[in-house]
């Protein structure tokens, strides 16, 4: 009876268009109301444990202000001339270098949506322009946005890690591997139809120009260093790591690029200007200029959005640790998962209903949202089976990129459908080619463990672990 309540109150107050927070909150409200002993002051409570007790959470609100930073800035558009320098002579080179573009921006964003509103604006159209035809560029850049969730830093890996307890540094970890496999499996294929349909290439742009768009990526390219090194290095939490980065975001992009603030589109050196001239003319700009951030409005309206969505966010997880509470007060985990294993289900056999229905659920929810709900469900069962947490992980982060992709609530097809001004049925179109090449790339996840565990394996070994 408590099981059916709490579902039969979750979906329904979804169907009638409440959000999910709310549907997460109130449901488990109401089953602790009908059939718990818990108090109306313990239902607080949990509401402020959930937040205050999971020092992982503290990295979402930092990578995001890190992300709208380096998305409001110029960051986007110099990796996508870094990355054109680099593969823009192959065939097809374009289009490559707007997945490498992506891969590159994902790693600095850990948004999937952001990744390809900062990229496909930009790229989109200069793909049109070179002869690409429009429904290929917008299916490659709506589906290579999709490792903005994939390529740490992920924020969706920090709500697995959250829900589930597991190391975030380790999912981080798992996560590289695969993302640079999805991204080289998208330009195979990219190469293997540009020369089907004889798609142009850039001009080599010859190594001086190369090194100039690299040293202007700099900025953008270290901050995937300095994440990425000090996590897998041991030097720094994924938490520590996520402040560094908001810090260093702002400060690259308000007086490194000066793409925002109080010094924008001044630049650092002016024509015939000495190098002592520089730095003096400068150190003077920065003192002048640093008290007056707080003022600046485009400063202001940056704080403010990534506030607005990490509140939003923080908010669905707190409900959601509610709802996880109830299931676990109820024993509903340990109900489903001794009627798995009574079934007589294989390791295997399992992963194959788990990806049937994440995918089904990747077309309702969000996926911060589903991995809320279903891992405090699926993930004592994967571990009775005997599947390794951070895998597992990595099997359900893939599943909800694939959920980004598909209709009614794939949010990277709004995003396309915004920049192209063409009908979602139009983007939808675009995507399914490669939306095919994702499937494939789950199921060599969901059935080759090494792909996701090496990396973290390899790291364990070299600490001594």
């Amino acid at each position: 009876m408590t099981i059916a309540t709490l579902f039969l109150l979750l979906f329904g107050c979804m169907l009638i268009g409440m959000p999910i927070a709310i549907s997460l909150g109130f449901s488990s409200i109401v089953t602790i109301l009908l059939f718990s002993n818990d108090s109306i002051a313990s239902i607080a409570l949990k509401l402020f444990e959930a937040l205050s007790g999971h020092y992982t959470l503290l990295a979402i609100p930092f990578f995001i202000l890190s992300s709208t930073f380096l998305s409001t800035g110029g960051v986007a558009r110099r990796l996508i001339n870094f990355a054109i320098d680099v593969v823009g002579h192959i065939r097809g080179g374009l289009a490559m270098a707007s997945i490498m573009a992506c891969m590159l921006f994902a790693a600095v964003s850990g948004s999937s949506p952001a990744t390809v509103a900062a990229i496909g604006t930009i790229v989109i159209a200069g793909m049109m322009r070179s002869g690409y035809p429009q429904e290929l560029a917008a299916g490659v850049i709506t589906t290579a946005g999709t490792l903005g969730i994939l390529i740490p830093p992920s924020i969706v890996m920090l709500v697995y890690a959250a829900a589930t307890e597991v190391s975030a540094a380790r999912m981080f970890m798992a996560g590289f591997l695969p993302g640079l496999l999805m991204g080289l499996m998208l330009m195979v294929a990219i190469y293997i139809v540009a020369r089907i349909k004889n798609l142009p290439a850039q001009p080599w742009a010859g190594f001086r120009a190369l090194l100039k768009s690299g040293f202007s990526a700099s900025g953008g390219l270290l901050l995937i260093v300095i994440v990425l090194g000090s996590i897998y290095g041991g030097i720094a939490s994924p938490t520590e790591a996520a402040a560094v980065s908001a810090v260093y975001a702002f400060l690259v992009s308000v007086f490194g690029y000066r793409d925002m603030g109080p010094l924008k589109n001044q630049p650092w050196r002016k024509e015939n200007e000495g190098i002592g001239q520089m730095l003096l003319r400068n150190s003077w700009q920065i003192t002048w200029a640093l008290p007056r951030c707080g003022f600046n409005a485009e400063i202001q309206k940056t704080i403010m959005d990534a506030a607005k969505v990490s509140i939003m966010l923080l908010f669905i997880i707190a409900n959601a640790m509610l709802f996880a509470h109830v299931l676990t007060t109820e024993r509903i985990p340990h109900i489903i998962t001794q009627a798995i294993v009574d079934w007589g289900l294989t390791p295997w056999m399992f992963l194959i209903v788990v990806n049937l229905l994440l995918l089904m659920a990747g077309n309702f929810m969000e996926p911060s949202a589903i991995l809320l709900i279903m891992a405090p469900i699926l993930f004592p069962i994967a571990m009775e089976l005997g599947i390794d947490p951070i895998h597992f992980g990595i099997i359900m982060v893939v599943n909800m990129e694939i959920g980004m992709l598909t209709p009614p609530v794939g949010l990277n097809l709004f995003v396309t459908s915004g920049i192209t001004g063409q009908s979602i049925g139009w983007v939808i179109k675009a995507v399914l080619p490669w939306l095919a090449l994702l499937l494939v790339f789950l199921i060599m996840i969901t059935y080759i463990p090494q792909i996701s565990l090496f990396l973290p394996e390899y790291i364990d070994a070299l600490r001594g672990y």
